[in-house]
């Protein structure tokens, strides 16, 4: 089955997948959680503003490739949503989440990967993240793919292919560093904002599960 989905609906499977790993007693979502943790503002690139209907139609559209949809039998007062990835692709827990984060936060090293993918999967080799790496890029049709390596950069990035094909041009780095220590810049750099990306997202986590205890009953 072929697969294409928007920048929205990419955002809202993503986002689906991340807070089942991460937010478990919140899951599945109510839309206006969907809709938060879509505009969240930390571990998203780049940054969306989506309201209810672009996430409802979004959804909608998973729902017609069996990607996402309401939650089955159940007779909740609020509607809930649920991704449905596992019963597509039967994926591992690595390739699960190597593809969200490529969802969530676009094309990135193995290195970076290994980092952000920490509160979903711990890989605990480098070697790991590229062999999950490498079973999404043998699917048929591939689920991701290497881009050309950018000049001044020494590690290639991955991009997920649910999307289509990938414009190399939007994927290049906004941030390149230059001299002989780039490379070790550059991780040192990747890995205090992934702490901070972790710090602040325990706090989103926190707010959201105040605000649902918050929420009437009715």
């Amino acid at each position: 089955m072929t697969i294409v989905l928007n920048p929205v609906q990419a955002r809202v499977l993503g986002a689906l997948v991340e807070k089942e790993a991460t937010t478990p007693e919140y899951y599945p979502l109510s839309l206006n959680a969907l809709v938060n943790a879509c505009n969240q503002k930390n571990n998203r690139d780049p940054e969306m503003h989506l309201d209810e209907t672009e996430v409802r139609q979004a959804l909608h559209r998973l729902e017609d490739q069996q990607l996402a949809g309401p939650v089955r039998g159940t007779e909740s007062r609020v509607t809930k949503y649920e991704h449905r990835v596992q019963e597509v692709f039967n994926f591992t827990r690595g390739e699960t989440a190597v593809l969200c984060v490529l969802m969530l936060r676009g094309p990135q090293t193995p290195g970076e990967l290994r980092i952000r993918t920490e509160r979903i999967h711990r890989f605990e080799e480098l070697d790991d993240v590229l062999s999950a790496l490498q079973r999404l890029m043998q699917r048929e049709p591939s689920l991701a793919t290497a881009l050309p390596r950018q000049p001044g950069t020494k590690e290639i990035r991955y991009a997920h292919m649910l999307s289509g094909a990938i414009d190399v041009s939007a994927a290049i780095p906004q941030r390149e560093e230059s001299g002989g220590n780039a490379s070790s810049t550059q991780t040192r750099l990747t890995a205090l904002e992934s702490e901070v990306a972790t710090l602040r997202q325990e706090i989103q986590d926190l707010k959201e599960q105040l605000a649902a205890l918050q929420q009437p009953s009715s």
